[in-house]
């Protein structure tokens, strides 16, 4: 049944991801602030604050299975070469447009308005996946050895978590264009610089790995239960270290290695017991598999949804307040929970019946944007 299933817990943790990643934006859009405020609601950030480890640690461990054939096919730079690195340069545009205001960079680079070309530089999510998984690209196609490859990302995990904190302190747009030190810290608006988030894309990569031994071995279960144990451990010994022994002035830096350990702890967890939830299923199928195969669409369209000006230069939070209450934005996030689930589903049925169609209007799309964008 392992075998059949294949990798589908992976994909569970990811769609189940995005699903809260709608909650989040929602409740962070709509939601009152009295309420944030209130002493319950801190567990509630605690789970929100997992979806981005979880949808950048699912993608690197993705990207790296998805290695498992066709390697000869990438050095030598053929068709499913051009179409890897197309759907990363995809992923990257479409980052870029989730904070773009205007389909015109002339208009937005209008010096009396800079907060929109500083809005558009902004690193999100999308951007960091991508690069993170470009860096997996070209470090797999350049290193034919599987033991130095794993090791030198095992290195550069180690390197974002130690020198995350020194990172965050530096104003890189001092000494290098803003459009690249925002891939570095926090300090002109980035949501998900590198510093820390693609030591989670790395270490996801490396559990790829794991999980790829184990599976040759016909060692899934054992694999799902180590990490399950290792999960809880380190989660543990996170918590004990951050919130008792260790001074405030180290655990208040974001992107400090118990920062990160705390959640691989608990995405650890997670992804061994989706596993032996998921082989306990013949033939699993879930609405949830859905979303994560279609991500990049639920994850633009449903920002898009949020904070895109459609009725005379209003967004969904203008015209619904950001002063909700709970309720409401439960509503708000089932309804376009729903909406998401339904285009994932529609939107994949196109792709799997019209693949050649579809590739050439994504691409016909995207092309045209681009046109418009540095041309208009």
């Amino acid at each position: 049944m392992a075998q059949k299933n294949r990798a589908q817990f992976i994909d569970l943790l990811k769609g189940l991801a995005l699903l809260v990643m709608i909650e989040v934006h929602v409740t962070t859009a709509f939601l009152s602030n009295d309420i944030k405020t209130l002493w319950w609601f801190s567990p509630i950030n605690f789970i929100n604050g997992l979806v981005a480890p979880a949808f950048t640690f699912s993608s690197g461990m993705v990207f790296i299975l998805s290695f498992q054939k066709g390697l000869d096919e990438l050095r030598k730079f053929g068709a499913k070469f051009w179409k890897r690195l197309g759907r990363l340069i995809l992923i990257l545009l479409a980052g870029y447009s989730v904070h773009m205001s205007l389909l015109s960079f002339r208009k937005l680079s209008n010096p009396d308005y800079p907060h929109m070309l500083q809005d558009f530089f902004m690193v999100d999510i999308l951007q960091c996946i991508a690069v993170g998984l470009l860096v997996l690209l070209f470090l797999r196609i350049a290193i034919k050895s599987d033991t130095l490859f794993y090791n030198i990302l095992f290195a550069l995990t180690l390197i974002i978590l130690l020198i995350g904190p020194l990172m965050w302190r530096v104003d890189f747009a001092k000494h290098i264009p803003l459009s690249i030190a925002n891939y570095f810290n926090r300090i002109h608006g980035s949501l998900f610089p590198l510093f820390p988030w693609a030591a989670f894309i790395f270490s996801g990569a490396l559990a790829g790995k794991f999980y790829v031994e184990a599976k040759q071995k016909n060692e899934e279960a054992k694999f799902a239960r180590k990490i399950i144990i290792l999960g809880a451990v380190t989660f543990l010994i996170s918590v004990l270290l951050l919130n008792y022994l260790l001074p405030s002035s180290f655990t208040e830096i974001k992107p400090n290695p118990l920062f990160f350990l705390e959640r691989l702890g608990v995405l650890f967890v997670l992804l061994g017991t989706f596993w032996f939830y998921i082989n306990r299923i013949d033939n699993y199928n879930s609405f949830v598999l859905d979303v994560s195969r279609e991500s990049l669409i639920v994850y633009w369209l449903h920002l898009k949804f949020i904070y895109k000006q459609f009725w005379n230069g209003k967004n969904m939070v203008d015209i619904l307040s950001n002063d909700l209450n709970l309720l409401e934005c439960l509503l708000i996030t089932i309804v376009l929970a729903v909406i998401m689930i339904l285009f994932a589903k529609g939107w994949g049925y196109l792709k799997t019946k019209y693949p050649t169609a579809i590739s050439r209007l994504v691409f016909a799309g995207v092309t045209i944007c681009l046109i418009i964008f540095f041309f208009d």
